[in-house]
């Protein structure tokens, strides 16, 4: 595997899709890992029940009160880390593997702030091109 980009999907459909140097380190931390090199895949492939249990206690040393499952983790993702970064929702899609962008739509909701600054911008780019006096 490139490091710094990760194949995503079914071969027929599949999304090279651009790493950040941490996922790197992680991958290569599991390059070698028995359970990798048995099954071919990048990293050890956790029951959701068992990664919700190594959630609940990453959020119990943190000592957050919020309750923490790998779907609010990927939801969390979707909408802050990346919507209200700027991410198009079609790219968020992608990442996150749906097929259709309905699906992202319902997943993902749009932060109040992300709308405003959307219009801030888009008022930027008309700024001296449109005579507002009318």
């Amino acid at each position: 595997m490139n490091l710094g980009f990760l194949q995503h999907g079914q071969k027929r459909k599949s999304h090279h899709i651009s790493l950040l140097p941490v996922a790197n380190q992680i991958i290569k931390k599991y390059e070698r890992h028995p359970s990798t090199t048995l099954t071919g895949k990048l990293l050890p492939q956790l029951s959701n029940q068992k990664l919700n249990g190594y959630l609940k206690e990453i959020v119990e040393r943190c000592g957050f009160q919020k309750e923490l499952t790998f779907h609010c983790a990927r939801h969390t993702f979707a909408t802050t880390v990346t919507l209200s970064n700027g991410f198009p929702i079609e790219t968020v899609g992608k990442m996150l593997g749906h097929r259709n962008l309905r699906t992202t739509q319902q997943y993902a909701r749009i932060l109040d702030n992300k709308i405003s600054e959307d219009m801030q911008k888009l008022r930027n780019k008309l700024e001296g091109v449109i005579d507002y006096t009318l």
